[in-house]
């Protein structure tokens, strides 16, 4: 890949803003910065910026934005769509160090942040108050506030506190010729025109380089119950998950593994899942795949009585089920779910499709896309897993010996969707990867309608220019 020239009076420049030990330019530092998580998508870029605060930021892309030089924002370049690396040679402008805590303010429970704040920091400042965020992540240590707002991250808590967007309620924003728009109040009701915090959310660094996030906080729920349940068929899993979130009030995480992902974690771990059995690699029964499903619930007092009541409510669907109540004992439960990323990209790289289903629909699509896959690319094996409680299923597809599948195999999951009713991305965004296929979710006068956006706040296209927009 290579990078665009870099006048040297730029680089003067940007140094005097930030300072020379973060305008990075050697291809050993900046490598880091052009290949995202996955290792799917890589790129190079010329520069890394680095920015200590938000009127360095504004400098920085007035600098910039001078100069027609494109930029691709970074947080904790979690992503896995491609929308965090600079694939066409852009500069990257980090906010890594934009990472100051603002006090908790108890009386409204909400908290500042920069951008650059990971979310294990945010929700370990949060608790210092007996607060916590809403949003939760197995990347927390490595995710950033703004790029989960930019990409509007979901995570295990949606079912019970919204995604991203839902957390926020105020923001501040560099735009791409460096103007700031800043709106930090917090108040619950302001009807005072757009929803800056909530058009950026989401908006993948393509309208503005979040700096600062005012999020709203939760009671802390200190008292949790978990259940691991395994299930014959993912109708099953789909019908008691209605009945859990119908009937546990604190229902706070509501995840499913299905069986080729389970298969693979359970390696990964050196464990069986302590229910169910998992059959053997060839094995596909008639009815689907098995699945498994951690239902947590969470509240101020002990929730188990709820929780155990709502599980003998569904004993019908049930095979078998194993309940933790002490932290240690919970955690070895959940890590069945929360290793399983890890688990595949230990595996090989994987292409990343997260999608959402209408309930209706979640079965029949977990049991149809095995064979989607296997139509385009025979040899491709479809792991899947996901968030139950909100009907987003992560679709990982391997090819063999961990190899990427054949790229027609994106197409066919993606149409497949659609055609059930479903979203194209349910918490990743779009980035690159998608862009081909987001007609299927969005219409020509929807798509006219976000080049007019894009166009009004950033006419020459400067930032993040590949991503989300066809």
């Amino acid at each position: 890949m290579s990078t665009r020239a870099i006048d040297a009076g730029l680089i003067d420049e940007l140094t005097g803003i930030v300072g020379a030990a973060h305008v990075l330019q050697d291809p050993e530092m900046t490598a880091g910065y052009s290949i995202d998580w996955t290792r799917r998508f890589a790129g190079a870029t010329p520069l890394v910026i680095r920015p200590g605060d938000t009127a360095e930021t504004a400098a920085v892309m007035s600098s910039l934005a001078a100069a027609r030089v494109p930029v691709v924002p970074q947080g904790g370049n979690t992503g896995l769509v491609g929308g965090s690396v600079p694939l066409a040679g852009e500069a990257v402008l980090s906010t890594r160090r934009l990472n100051v805590c603002e006090p908790v303010d108890e009386l409204a429970s909400q908290v500042t942040l920069g951008a650059g704040v990971t979310l294990a920091d945010a929700q370990a400042h949060a608790a210092s108050s007996g607060l916590s965020v809403g949003v939760d992540l197995a990347a927390r240590d490595s995710a950033t506030i703004g790029g989960m707002v930019a990409t509007n991250a979901g995570g295990i808590n949606v079912l019970r506190y919204g995604a991203m967007r839902a957390q926020v309620v105020g923001i501040e924003a560099v735009l791409a010729d460096g103007t700031v728009v800043s709106h930090l109040a917090g108040l619950e009701k302001d009807n005072t025109g757009y929803d800056l915090g909530s058009l950026l959310a989401g908006s993948e660094g393509t309208l503005g380089i979040i700096t600062q996030v005012r999020l709203r906080l939760h009671p802390t729920q200190p008292e949790r119950a978990t259940a691991l349940l395994a299930f014959e068929t993912a109708a099953d899993a789909v019908s008691a998950a209605a009945v859990l979130r119908r009937s546990v009030a604190s229902l706070h995480a509501l995840e499913a593994v299905f069986e080729g992902a389970m298969a693979l974690v359970s390696r990964h771990l050196g464990v069986a899942p302590p229910v169910g059995s998992l059959g053997d690699e060839s094995h596909r029964s008639p009815a689907g795949d098995r699945a498994w499903l951690i239902a947590e619930a969470a509240a101020r007092s002990d929730p188990s009585d709820e929780l155990g009541a709502a599980v003998e409510e569904v004993d019908d669907l049930v095979v078998d089920a194993a309940v933790a109540l002490d932290p240690a004992a919970r955690q070895r439960l959940w890590a069945f779910r929360e290793n399983v990323t890890e688990a595949i990209s230990a595996a090989g790289i994987p292409h990343k499709l997260d999608v959402t289903l209408p309930a209706a629909r979640l079965a029949e699509f977990v049991d149809g896309v095995p064979d989607v896959v296997r139509a385009t690319d025979p040899d491709a094996q479809p792991l899947l897993f996901g968030h139950l409680g909100d009907g987003n299923v992560h679709v990982n597809v391997l090819g063999p010996g961990g190899a990427e599948p054949a790229d027609e195999v994106d197409d066919a999951v993606l149409r497949y969707v659609a055609e059930l009713g479903g979203s194209i991305s349910a918490e990743h965004g779009i980035g690159t990867a998608k862009l081909a296929q987001l007609h299927l979710n969005r219409s020509k006068a929807e798509l006219a309608a976000f080049g007019a956006i894009k166009r009004a706040l950033d006419p020459v296209g400067l930032l993040n220019p590949n991503v989300l927009l066809p």
